[in-house]
């Protein structure tokens, strides 16, 4: 989070609830303004008032998602695109006092995403309002705003979610992003103005060109000398640069610096190192404004022939598409669920995220950056023409909105060495064969290219032979033709006209669609739908769709594991079945049948990137098979045995990866794990407490579904629980959850400092506990 990584260079004063004031150490002042707003779940006439009554609302901290605390109900009006969850309007209130010292700085509200048809009012005066739910925005609060003295200021922020069909997937609803009040000089940095490219960039030495906005909002000229250092990872200043620019009163000024940096340390995927610029506004000696700005130092470049290249290695974007939920915590998602679900990713092989198909919170793309993953960076789903199941969604105000949020998106994101590519649609429906459809795209990508020149454009196409676009001249318009499955026509596409580069922005996890990657040089990369199973787009009585790589909470599926084999550099095996018997049902990764009597006729699947694979049944082996040429996996005709049947990977005769799967008996007890032992008291901070079903033998029970009740100790409560069944109804804030494949997940939340201890009961098995430590 923005606010937490610079706080080391500007200490927020926070010296009682909804009060900040200036130090003498401060200059900008950053104002987490997550805590003690007012909510209520109804639309109430008035209350934007500064007077309105709100005591019986309910207190709570932002982000806040209120349509994934409701029940799923078939009649709901977001229907399958928005998961049968519930919808309508919500109202936020938050009361705030203000220093006097301020009443001469700009006073800024900035909201990271409202979803949706936002407004926001202070003081009962009316800022505006912003339909899209996924943009960054923000607001000037100065002119309405009361300070010192025991004054206190209102602000209301309105989210009108009651239109509907509005999406195709699940949104959220609420304030479901950060939120910070910032204070500057009246000559400031312009928001998102500090823009920072590497256009040279090796090892030996690189250029860094930064061009940084001043706005001057005094009634005055202004003599600024704007200087900016570049920092390491370590802290040390490397260079500072300064210079000089008149600005004059009510006018902004745009200043570029080139700084070179010696033997800098590349950003890629393996070590992702990351810099900072420390920009200072000074006027009359006094520094008035600062700014901090991550960035890394690496050169990129798409080629038709060779697809893409970063710091002059060649090598293919293996993509997942992300939609912004997070299973259980719905769109407001704490940033160790991103962290966890990347992790996840990356042990699959995968290198570079979708943001399908809207802008992201900022906080996931200073992951990808600090993780090592490459992004596309994607604005909207819809442009003018609707889709099924969404259809009042977006484009009900794209013609009004586009610019402005695809202007604020780029702004925002330019910095991040992750971004590599942006997308400007999704299958979008408009007439592209079509003087309009032209310019729609055109318009798009040359504001993208006015506001960031160092990345290309491109956007996910949709039935190309049906819309033209790869014979009427379209595709040509492109900096990179982007396409959804039909890989072959894009092979196609590229064959014929050689100079076109090309990538795939929606794939499945088929073989055919994983060679056309493989096989072809040109083709930049792939994304595959999806990187985890998401909420909506399913017909009830599902409520998420399961076409991801893995499910809400992170479980491996035959998918994922056959990706890991052909996208994993190291040795992998897996052994996967048929669900039911003799080739019937899903490919799943156990040897316990749901019926004993009616399964003999196992079909088995190895994945594995091993020369040679070698299976065993209860200790016999059925043969050695070699890897295919087309990486296919290895197949067995097994009739079924109780015990244990395990793969054996080889290269060069030595074994390198093994897999055993073993038959479970009767459920005994519950098992926990955690993925860290200790946690922040922190909202963005999460431990994941898994509960799995056992047997007396330390098996898991696959097949285990007892309903599974938590209870916490100490200063923590569980933020949500989740089994991934894209078909169960029950409530994600709860105590208690039925298993699914023998498992239930548990979201840990600190509320204070301390230890905790979290317990786990089920009718019929032995309990299970385990202890974490909350930290500041």
């Amino acid at each position: 989070m923005k606010n937490i990584k610079i706080s080391f260079l500007f200490a927020l004063l926070l010296t009682q609830v909804g009060v900040f004031a200036q130090t003498a150490k401060q200059v900008r002042i950053i104002n987490n303004f997550d805590n003690d707003w007012s909510f209520i779940q109804q639309d109430v006439p008035g209350a934007e008032k500064t007077d309105f009554d709100v005591s019986k609302w309910r207190k709570l901290n932002v982000p806040h998602d209120w349509s994934i605390e409701g029940t799923y109900d078939k009649t709901n009006l977001t229907a399958r695109g928005g998961g049968y969850l519930p919808s309508g309007i919500g109202w936020y209130r938050k009361v705030f006092k203000l220093d006097e010292s301020l009443a001469a700085k700009k006073v800024t509200i900035e909201f990271d995403g409202v979803m949706a048809n936002s407004e926001v009012w202070i003081n009962g005066f009316h800022l505006g309002k912003r339909p899209y739910g996924y943009i960054s925005f923000h607001y000037d609060l100065s002119k309405h705003l009361h300070f010192g003295n025991g004054k206190t200021n209102v602000i209301a922020v309105k989210a009108d979610n009651t239109v509907q069909p509005a999406s195709r997937y699940y949104t959220g609803a609420g304030i479901y992003r950060h939120v910070r009040l910032v204070a500057t000089d009246l000559v400031h940095l312009v928001d998102w103005g500090v823009f920072i490219t590497t256009p040279d960039a090796t090892a030996q030495k690189a250029m860094v060109k930064v061009e940084t906005s001043v706005s001057n909002e005094s009634g005055k000229a202004a003599q600024v000398m704007l200087e900016t250092s570049v920092v390491d990872e370590n802290g040390k200043v490397i260079k500072t640069t300064q210079a000089r620019q008149n600005i004059e009163a009510n006018k902004s000024a745009k200043i570029a610096q080139n700084i070179v940096v010696a033997n800098p340390k590349l950003w890629n995927l393996e070590t992702p190192a990351l810099y900072k610029t420390f920009t200072k506004v000074i006027v009359g000696g006094k520094v008035i404004d600062d700014q901090i700005n991550v960035f890394g130092i690496r050169s990129f470049h798409f080629d038709a022939a060779t697809g893409f290249w970063l710091n002059g290695k060649n090598f293919k974007l293996k993509g997942a598409c992300l939609h912004h939920d997070g299973g259980a915590v719905g769109a407001a998602v704490p940033l160790s669920v991103w962290e966890f679900r990347l992790n996840r990713l990356k042990e699959a092989g995968v290198n570079a995220i979708r943001t399908a198909h809207n802008p992201v919170a900022p906080e996931f793309l200073d992951l990808c950056d600090r993780m090592g993953f490459l992004v596309m960076d994607e604005t909207f789903d819809t442009w003018t023409s609707a889709k099924n199941n969404g259809e009042k969604g977006y484009n009900r105000f794209w013609k009004e909105w586009w610019e402005q949020d695809t202007k604020d998106m780029v702004l925002r994101d330019r910095n991040h060495p992750s971004i590599v590519i942006y997308s400007v649609g999704n299958e979008i429906h408009d007439d592209l064969n079509s003087p309009e459809g032209f310019k729609k795209y055109k318009d798009q990508q040359d504001l993208i290219h006015l506001l960031d020149p160092s990345r290309p454009v491109t956007m996910a196409l949709f039935r190309p032979a049906n819309s033209k676009v790869y014979t009427n001249g379209f595709a040509e318009t492109m900096d990179v033709v982007g396409q959804n499955y039909r890989e072959n026509e894009l092979v196609a596409l590229h064959n014929q006209k050689p100079n076109l580069k090309v990538i795939g922005t929606e794939n499945t996890h088929v073989i055919q669609q994983y060679l056309a990657l493989r096989d072809n040089p040109f083709m930049a990369g792939q994304f595959l739908w999806t990187g985890f199973d998401y909420l909506g787009e399913a017909d009830w009585p599902q409520i998420t769709n399961g076409q991801g790589l893995f499910d809400r909470i992170g479980s491996w599926k035959q998918q994922s594991l056959q990706r890991q084999s052909w996208w994993f550099d190291q040795p992998v095996v897996h052994i996967v079945r048929k669900e039911d018997n003799a080739g019937a049902g899903d490919w799943i990764n156990n040897w316990t049948p749901t019926d004993f009597d009616t399964y003999d006729d196992a079909k088995v699947a190895v994945y594995s990137n091993c020369d040679d694979v070698e299976l065993f049944l209860n200790g016999k082996s059925l043969g050695s098979k070699p890897k295919p040429a087309d990486d296919s996996p290895r197949l067995w005709d097994v009739t079924f045995e109780k015990g244990s049947i395990k793969a054996i990977g080889k290269n060069k005769g030595k074994e390198v990866a093994t897999e055993e799967l073993k038959t479970a008996g009767a459920p005994a007890k519950i098992i926990l794990s955690v993925d860290k032992n200790k946690i922040g008291n922190h909202w963005d901070e999460v431990a994941f407490v898994m509960a799995k079903v056992y047997d007396e033998q330390g098996n898991i029970c696959p097949n285990a579904d007892h309903l599974i009740k938590f209870t916490i100790s100490g200063p923590a409560v569980i933020d949500a629980l989740d089994n991934g069944n894209i078909a169960s109804h029950e409530m994600y804030k709860a105590q208690q959850r039925h298993a699914y494949r023998g498992v239930v997940m548990a979201n840990i939340k600190g509320s204070g400092v301390g230890n905790i201890e979290i317990k786990a009961t089920a009718d019929g098995l032995e309990g299970g506990s385990i202890k974490l430590m909350v930290e500041k």
